[in-house]
């Protein structure tokens, strides 16, 4: 089958490029319970900026500063503030992954290259994606190390325990007007991926605001990339609000996997997290909507969890506010019980919830 040209191993880590790594990644692992694995810094031989790599379960996200302002991550987070620089995919070999994709009219981020130290070797590649987003093609099937060459592990006495976040499920890019078909037709035709599922104005819209959304899926269904562009409304979209606040496209938000969404959702609320709040009254109507759920229906209430169904069984998530003073990244954390799907159900008590939010900030 011709779709596997780019196998796909699930995401290997997200960079997020920041004004301030060290603090992002005390935040991170303090808030989200991550634990630090490894540094890349002048202290490792890397003059130029500093990394911190964190982990938690199969979940991991990298941190980067520069340490000069004239240098190209200061003028990206100058005028994008803290964001999503990369999704690193994980591939059998990244020269293949490279050449798959620019012959097929990638744009080349990174031509291959061999990266090694004493714990063997770790293959990258890259291709740019919207704004000036990239994915990264990772191979490490011949790494023992903690991260990668170019990295020291990072010793530290302070390693907050975890709150059950798991891995990736989903990560959702917001792109300018009419430029979604462009970006489902560059995962199709260059990546291989399939549309799974799509939303038009008449699912995802309120009285004031509505956007489109189209969900990219590899083969395995390992990577799933929604795509949202803004569609007319009567007021401004939390879309054009990310894309006037980030200064063009970029990731909107990254979907986090738990196996407990009300321990996580608990935990990550009593080390100082923020989550949209919807209506009480959602409840009122939820098991005739929804159905019946194993959940006890208290808890989910009382930290504003919702909960949606699909013909393969129901999802549970939420959505934290933005996680910098710009509204534009946040997390979304989600718990699947069967569902293939992304929460249609819920879109519009949660862009009301959102609007809610952009109206206190006088962006609507």
């Amino acid at each position: 089958m011709d779709n596997d040209f780019l196998p796909l191993m699930g995401t290997d880590y997200i960079e997020f490029y920041v004004g301030n790594a060290r603090q992002a990644a005390h935040y991170y692992k303090t808030a989200f319970g991550f634990q630090g694995i490894a540094y890349a810094g002048p202290e490792t031989g890397v003059k130029d900026r500093a990394s911190y790599a964190l982990r938690q379960n199969k979940l991991t996200f990298v941190f980067t500063s520069a340490l000069r302002p004239d240098h190209d991550i200061a003028q990206q987070v100058l005028k994008h503030g803290d964001g999503v620089k990369a999704i690193a995919l994980q591939v059998e070999d990244a020269g293949n992954a490279w050449k798959a994709t620019t012959r097929r009219g990638a744009e080349s981020f990174m031509e291959p290259a061999v990266i090694k130290d004493e714990n063997g070797t770790v293959g990258m590649s890259g291709i740019k994606l919207y704004g000036d987003t990239v994915h990264l093609f990772i191979d490490r099937n011949k790494y023992t190390g903690s991260f990668m060459p170019g990295y020291q592990p990072w010793e530290s006495g302070y390693q907050p325990i975890s709150t059950g976040l798991l891995y990736v499920d989903h990560c959702v890019g917001n792109v300018g007007w009419n430029r979604m078909n462009h970006w489902v037709s560059f995962y199709e035709n260059v990546m291989g991926f399939k549309n799974i599922l799509s939303f038009d104005d008449t699912d995802i819209s309120t009285e004031y605001s509505a956007l489109m959304s189209k969900v990219m899926s590899n083969g395995n269904g390992f990577v799933k990339f929604p795509i949202n562009e803004p569609a007319e409304g009567k007021r401004k979209s939390q879309v054009e609000e990310f894309l006037e606040f980030f200064n063009g496209e970029g990731v909107q938000h990254v979907a986090l996997a738990t196996k407990d969404i009300v321990s996580t959702v608990s935990e990550l609320m009593r080390r100082g997290v923020e989550f949209l709040k919807v209506p009480s009254s959602y409840y009122d109507e939820l098991e005739g909507r929804v159905g019946k759920i194993e959940e006890d229906l208290e808890p989910l209430k009382e930290l504003g969890i919702l909960v949606d169904r699909d013909p393969d069984g129901y999802l549970l998530q939420i959505f934290s506010k933005p996680v910098q003073d710009r509204p534009t990244v946040f997390f979304e954390i989600i718990q699947r019980k069967g569902a293939k799907s992304f929460g249609k159900g819920n879109f519009k008590a949660l862009f009301e919830a959102i609007e809610r939010e952009q109206e206190k900030r006088g962006n609507i």
